[in-house]
């Protein structure tokens, strides 16, 4: 410090000095009054007692604003690039400073608004919209000039944004995806790119890439191959691990891996900006995706790669080449599969059972692609964590497909993980003979084939089970297997709900019920935060097991009591860093973790929080070189 005050005294250069010193504090304990606090890789902030006792202006430049220590991001832009650039960009909440000395002084009107009065003007330019694909398009804008803004936005109203910028409203957007695009977000790689990938993933303007989402687009929610215009699907996910999660912005990127499509509008469509060509197969294919894999972990050893909407005949074998050698995992297997027994879980508690006792549930699932045999893998396992014997445990499973039920007399044209769910006998009877034979507990439809739960199904389901488990999981709302209201309906109000996309609380007989939202979402951002945070090595299934009950352990008792089987979406935050917590704990009980010291584990909570990106505006400065 006495060098730093003689420099300082000679060469001026204070500001540097106390930079210095923030960053040489690595532990966050306190100093007299002040803490200092990381709160995202490139953010130090420095607080002086209690957060909620500095007096804020009311009026002028600094109104709502904290004159506390932010420290600065030194950027490379100047002038009016910085107007255009989403991660720097704040729009007229410029302070008159700042305007000076990045050398843009008179590009803004001169009123200075504030974070929070521009997100007052977003949300009124939303609700005064009825059409909810132009309140996506309204976000996307946003995002595309503010992302400061637009994750604001998300986090302080999740609840509400949640279905606009991802399920149900997403499915549309990527089905004009091509007609509406205005400015690129994310990568592209085709089959004429092989040989470059290794270059290519230089060409994406940040170094520190933790989170990669990539789709193929061949089976997009339950709207099929919809190609390149699938990259719908990677923006919101990311959107939901900045916002739910508390990854950067710049720390995470979208990616088509483009092998063409198989969909004959897409090649009648003048505007469609993908390749159009038949989708590879065979060998060709996968050396596209393994020539990707290798290209972005060259670049970012440690980065996390979550597969996304993958065909059901490609999503496994690619999750079981990679998931052992690197950090992966995929979303539709994976990620359903753990949101669907924490779902599973709350029901359990709903109807006063033993939630330990997975394995004496009789589960119906309709739906043997890759999602359902997901959901029954994280299941089984679930029931072996519990202590059942792995054959009392898949006897528990009633897996079916277009032809009924998964039987051994079929098994040379199932893969596998689908044979290892199919019975000795009755193959093939329908999910009505199922349920009047068998009279299952638990009903989970991932078909992606809208109204097959029919009202003969769920009245005969009703008869056998005194509170039936219906989980409609397929997305978008157009294809869920039945709606909240059909299955309250047709079950006196006695099932037990939730759905991929949501639906509005039900009214019947004067009772009011609250369907649940079962989303990955719940899941997939704490998974993605805790992983990159400490570095794992891979994404094993007990950390997805302790993700699920994690979360169903976050169920209220006034959610028990309104039906619903997931906490509120407005505690996502605080989801994700429970699940967060719990996979570094898991990682490093294994030996996984590679990133974190025991130092920073004795202060674990603390470290997780520290490292929740959260969307405030920050000092801007233009990175000079400094001579002494």
């Amino acid at each position: 410090l006495f060098c730093l005050l003689l420099l300082h005294q000679r060469y001026n250069i204070l500001t540097y000095s106390i930079m210095f010193l923030a960053v040489a504090s690595k532990r966050f304990s306190a100093v007299g009054s002040c803490q200092f606090r990381r709160t995202s890789g490139m953010k130090i902030r420095l607080f002086s007692g209690n957060d909620e006792n500095e007096e804020l202006d009311e009026e002028g430049e600094w109104a709502g604003c904290t004159k506390r220590f932010l420290k600065p991001i030194q950027i490379s832009t100047r002038g009016p690039d910085i107007l255009t650039s989403p991660l720097f960009n704040k729009g007229t909440a410029f302070k008159m400073g700042e305007r000076d000395r990045l050398r843009f002084r008179g590009l803004l009107p001169p009123r200075r608004l504030n974070l929070a009065i521009q997100k007052q003007r977003v949300l009124q330019t939303i609700r005064a919209e009825t059409s909810n694909i132009r309140k996506y398009r309204i976000l996307e804008e946003l995002h595309d000039r503010n992302e400061t803004l637009y994750h604001r936005v998300l986090v302080d109203h999740i609840e509400e944004m949640a279905p606009l910028i991802y399920t149900p409203t997403v499915g549309q957007a990527c089905k004009e995806f091509s007609s509406t695009l205005r400015r690129p977000r994310g990568m592209y790689f085709a089959q004429e790119d092989r040989g470059h990938m290794c270059a290519m993933v230089y060409n994406w303007p940040h170094d520190d890439v933790h989170v990669i989402c990539v789709t193929d687009g061949s089976r997009i929610l339950g709207l099929g191959d919809l190609g390149a215009n699938g990259m719908g699907i990677p923006i919101g996910k990311l959107s939901l691990y900045c916002a739910a999660g508390g990854i950067a912005p710049h720390r995470v990127m979208p990616v088509v891996l483009d092998a063409g499509t198989n969909n004959p509008v897409l090649h009648a469509d003048p505007f469609y900006a993908g390749v159009k060509e038949p989708r590879l197969e065979g060998a060709a294919y996968y050396e596209l995706v393994d020539e990707f894999m290798q290209a972005v972990r060259n670049r970012w050893p440690n980065v996390l790669v979550q597969f996304e909407d993958f065909s059901s005949d490609k999503a496994q074998t690619i999750l079981n080449k990679y998931r052992e050698k690197h950090l992966c995992f995929n979303d539709d297997i994976q990620g359903t599969g753990s949101t669907t027994l924490a779902g599973i879980l709350g029901a359990l508690r709903a109807r006063g059972e033993d939630v330990n006792a997975l394995a004496d549930q009789r589960i119906l699932i309709a739906g043997a692609g890759s999602a359902g045999i997901g959901v029954a893998q994280v299941l089984l396992q679930a029931m072996v964590e519990q202590g059942a014997n792995e054959e009392k445990a898949r006897n528990a499973f009633f897996v079916t497909d277009k032809d009924g039920l998964l039987g051994k007399d079929r098994s040379t044209n199932l893969s596998n993980e689908q044979t290892l769910f199919a019975r000795e006998n009755d193959g093939g009877l329908s999910l009505v003979e199922i349920v009047k034979k068998y009279k299952p507990t638990i009903l989970l439809g991932l078909t992606g084939f809208g109204g097959l739960f029919t009202e003969n199904l769920i009245t005969e389901l009703a008869k056998g089970c005194e509170r039936p488990i219906i989980f409609a999981l397929s997305n978008p709302t157009t294809v869920a297997e039945c709606t909240a209201e059909q299955a309250y309906d047709w079950t006196d109000g006695k099932c037990i709900f939730a759905s991929g996309s949501p639906f509005d609380p039900v009214v019947l007989d004067g009772r009011t019920f609250y369907p649940s939202q079962c989303n990955n979402m719940y899941i997939f951002p704490g998974l993605g935060l805790g992983a990159t945070v400490c570095g794992s090595k891979k994404v094993t299934d007990r950390m997805l097991y302790i993700a699920a009950v994690t979360l169903a352990n976050m169920l209220s008792e006034e959610d028990l009591s309104m039906g619903r089987v997931f906490p509120s979406l407005s505690t996502i935050r605080d989801v994700s860093f429970r699940i967060a917590v719990e996979v570094i704990k898991e990682a490093d009980r294994v030996g996984l973790r590679t990133k974190m010291t025991h130092n920073q584990m004795s202060y674990l909570e603390d470290y997780v929080k520290s490292k929740m990106y959260e969307p405030i505006y920050v000092p801007l400065v233009e990175k000079r070189e400094v001579r002494i």
